[in-house]
């Protein structure tokens, strides 16, 4: 079965949604979408720390989604933005789940996955000395990121990385990303 985005979508934007986004990712949409999530946020009373927490988590996320997006989709049948992401956040019971999603090259998988494992697999104390050990050691890459992104994620969701690889056809899968804050 080959994936359907519209389905894709539609599952995610389920329950009690905080925010549900799908388009071109653009600087002034990233802007847009902080203020409104954190004005939601206040109107639900939620603890100082836990907005904090999750305003930090949507701001690596979508710098993520911003400057790792996928612009070419050769084969891709959907008519998208050339910065087509997905960004979904729900309320679930005591959690609020951040679920980012976009089309990846099939070359690009094996690196990202290795590195969510990577991730995955420290405490708390050795994300903290991956963190700086990039922050005194990077080199920026091509897209202009020194590889913190999905480590400080980690760090401030205090939460394991959750991702899927969805297939679209042979050349590209979709990319979900759901951290739980």
């Amino acid at each position: 079965m080959s994936f359907n985005l519209a389905e894709y979508y539609s599952n995610l934007s389920k329950g009690d949604v905080v925010l549900a986004y799908k388009g071109s990712i653009t600087s002034d949409l990233i802007n847009d979408i902080l203020e409104g999530v954190e004005k939601r946020l206040e109107d639900a009373d939620e603890d100082g720390k836990l907005r904090k927490k999750i305003y930090n988590v949507l701001v690596e996320s979508l710098q993520n989604l911003f400057h790792h997006i996928e612009t070419i989709h050769e084969g891709i049948e959907e008519p998208l933005d050339p910065k087509f992401g997905i960004l979904v956040v729900v309320k679930d019971g005591d959690l609020y789940k951040v679920t980012t999603g976009n089309f990846i090259n099939v070359k690009r998988i094996k690196f990202l996955k290795e590195k969510i494992d990577k991730i995955n697999s420290l405490s708390k104390d050795e994300l903290k000395d991956m963190y700086k050990f990039i922050l005194n050691h990077q080199r920026l890459s091509a897209k202009g990121g020194g590889g913190l992104g999905l480590v400080d994620i980690a760090r401030k969701s205090g939460n394991k990385l959750e991702y899927d690889f969805y297939q679209y056809n042979d050349d590209y899968y979709f990319f979900n990303l759901t951290i739980s804050v």
